[in-house]
C-alpha cells in the first residue's frame, strides 16, 4: 500500500508538472509579440515604400512593446523581399511592405513569379496611397526650354533614341506609369531600371538619367530643394500637396491617363486572425492622428489604415485595373 500511494503521488507530479508546461507554452504563444518584429522592405532605402515603413514602426514598437525593425531585401521589382515573406513562419514576427507592383502588377508582368499575390499573404492593411510624378533633371530641363510636358514631348520627337528613362525597378508602378505615357505619347525613351526609387533619383539629380515617374513622397524633397522639375502627376486628379503641378491628362491632353501607388503591410498565408487585427488596428490608430496625418499629406501621401478585409479587395481590383495598363503599355518583363 505505501508503495502504491507513492507512485499515486509521484504520477500525480507528473501530470501536473505536464499541465504546467502547457499551460506555460500556450501562454507563450498568446503573448505576442515576445521578440521583434521585421518588416521587409523590398526596396533599397530612400523610397516610398521605404519612407512608409519607418513611417508607422515607431508607433507599432511604442504600441506593441517590442522593436519593429525595417530589414531593406532589395530586387526584382520587390520580388525578392516578396518571395522572402512568402516563405516566412506565420508567426507574426515578419510582415511585408507590399506595393502595388509587388501585388498588383507583378503577377501580371512576370511569367513565373515566386511567390501567389493572393495565396500566399495575409493582407494586413492598405498604409497610403500616392499619384506619382513626373520629374526631370533641373539641368537638362533648364538647357532644352522643357517647361511643361509638350515641351518634353516635342523634345523626345526631335531627338529619338536620346532620352533615358529612370524607374525603382522592372514592374514598379513608376516602370509602368512611363511605359504607358510612351505609349500614349508614341516616344521613345531607353527604359533604366534601378533597384529602387532611392538609386534612380541619385542618377537622375546627377543627370545620369533624363526623366522619371516617381511616386511622390520620395520625390518631393527634391522637387521642393530645386534639385528636381516637376511636369505633372499622374493621378487623376491634382495633388495637395502639389496643388500648382497640372495632372498628365491636363497638361498632355491625354484622356485618362492615371498611374498612382499604394502601399500595405502584409503577413504570409495562415497568420492568426488576432496578430492580424492587432496590427492593422494600431496602424489605424497611428495614421488617425493629426500629426500623422500632416506628415503624410505634406509628403502626398493619403493615408488609410483600411481593414484587411477591405485591403483584400482592393489587391483583387488592382490586379485586374494593371493586367490591363500592363497589355496597352505592351511592357515585358523576360
Amino acid at each position: 500500500m505505501p508503495q502504491a500511494h507513492c507512485n499515486r503521488r509521484a504520477f500525480a507530479r507528473v501530470v501536473a508538472g505536464a499541465a504546467a508546461a502547457f499551460a506555460s507554452l500556450g501562454q507563450a504563444q498568446s503573448i505576442w509579440p515576445s521578440r521583434a518584429v521585421r518588416i521587409i522592405v523590398p526596396f533599397p532605402p530612400g523610397g516610398t515604400t521605404d519612407i512608409l515603413a519607418r513611417a508607422v514602426a515607431p508607433d507599432l514598437t511604442k504600441a506593441l512593446g517590442q522593436p519593429f525593425i525595417i530589414d531593406n531585401k532589395a530586387g526584382a521589382g520587390g520580388n525578392v523581399g516578396a518571395e522572402a515573406v512568402a516563405k516566412s513562419a506565420a508567426d507574426g514576427y515578419t510582415l511585408l511592405m507590399g506595393t502595388v507592383g509587388t501585388h498588383g502588377i507583378n503577377r501580371a508582368l512576370y511569367p513565373k513569379l515566386p511567390y501567389d499575390p493572393f495565396k500566399d499573404f495575409a493582407p494586413v492593411t492598405l498604409v497610403a496611397a500616392v499619384p506619382n510624378v513626373m520629374v526631370v533633371n533641373i539641368e537638362f530641363a533648364a538647357a532644352n526650354s522643357i517647361n511643361t510636358v509638350n515641351d518634353f514631348i516635342k523634345f523626345a520627337r526631335a531627338n529619338p533614341g536620346r532620352l533615358n528613362m529612370a524607374s525603382s525597378g522592372n514592374g514598379t508602378s513608376i516602370h509602368l506609369a512611363g511605359e504607358l505615357f510612351k505609349s500614349q505619347t508614341g516616344i521613345f525613351m531607353t527604359h533604366i531600371p534601378y533597384r529602387g526609387s532611392g538609386p534612380a533619383l541619385l542618377d537622375l539629380v546627377g543627370g545620369q538619367v533624363n526623366v522619371m515617374f516617381d511616386n511622390l513622397p520620395s520625390a518631393m524633397p527634391l522637387i521642393k530643394g530645386g534639385k528636381l522639375k516637376a511636369l505633372a502627376v499622374t493621378s487623376a486628379q491634382r495633388s495637395a500637396a502639389l496643388p500648382d503641378v497640372p495632372t498628365i491628362e491636363e497638361a498632355a491632353g491625354l484622356k485618362g491617363f492615371e498611374a498612382t501607388s499604394w502601399f500595405g503591410l502584409l503577413a504570409p498565408a495562415g497568420t492568426s486572425a488576432d496578430i492580424v487585427n492587432r496590427i492593422q488596428q494600431e496602424v489605424a490608430k497611428s495614421l488617425a492622428t493629426p500629426a500623422m496625418k500632416e506628415k503624410m499629406l505634406s509628403q502626398g501621401a493619403n493615408p488609410s489604415g483600411n481593414t484587411p478585409a477591405q485591403f483584400a479587395a482592393l489587391i483583387e481590383s488592382e490586379h485586374k485595373k494593371w493586367a490591363q495598363v500592363v497589355k496597352v503599355s505592351g511592357a515585358r518583363i523576360d
